[in-house]
């Protein structure tokens, strides 16, 4: 069970960056396993009432990650800099959120997540401490409590698909 919101921990130690890692490293298959051979009409049912859909959740993950990979390279290459907020309900509500088609969005996570995790494994602790600002809320974020909050935030949505596939359509 995964909590429900993310507790930030600015200062974890390596094993437990090891865990988070691992985490978002293996997402894509977790996700997989979860999602593959099952018909359009069960990525459709949502995880919750008024929730999205399972297979917007599987498109939300391949938008928010992309932008976590981007905030992440902007804190590693300019000093402090202020990452850009995206409305994600909305991109959720695109084309490519609402295509029942998850394939292209798995492939996007799998290269991604290779990607990602190659460089999280090979950041320095000076790497870690580096901060980007998220004019949302105002406050600098760390890399490390970022590495955290996409480990949950892995777990989170793996949460939804698993409680959405579940569902047997019962929130829709």
């Amino acid at each position: 069970m995964c909590p429900s919101t993310y507790i930030p921990n600015r200062q974890p130690d390596k094993a437990l960056l090891d865990q988070w890692i691992a985490i978002i490293e293996n997402f894509p298959e977790a996700l997989e396993k979860l999602t593959a051979g099952k018909p359009a009409e069960h990525l459709n049912w949502k995880y919750r009432p008024d929730g999205w859909t399972v297979k917007q959740v599987v498109h939300h993950c391949a938008d928010s990650h992309m932008n976590s990979m981007i905030r992440f390279k902007l804190a590693l290459t300019e000093e402090t800099p202020t990452i850009r907020p995206y409305f994600e309900d909305r991109w959720a509500e695109l084309a490519d959120g609402l295509t029942a088609d998850i394939s292209a969005s798995m492939q996007l996570l799998k290269g991604l997540h290779q990607k990602w995790a190659l460089l999280l494994k090979r950041l320095a602790d000076e790497d870690l401490e580096l901060e980007f600002v998220h004019p949302e809320h105002g406050t600098k974020f760390n890399l490390a409590e970022t590495i955290g909050m996409y480990a949950w935030h892995c777990k989170h949505h793996l949460a939804h698909v698993e409680n959405g596939l579940n569902s047997g359509g019962a929130y829709n």
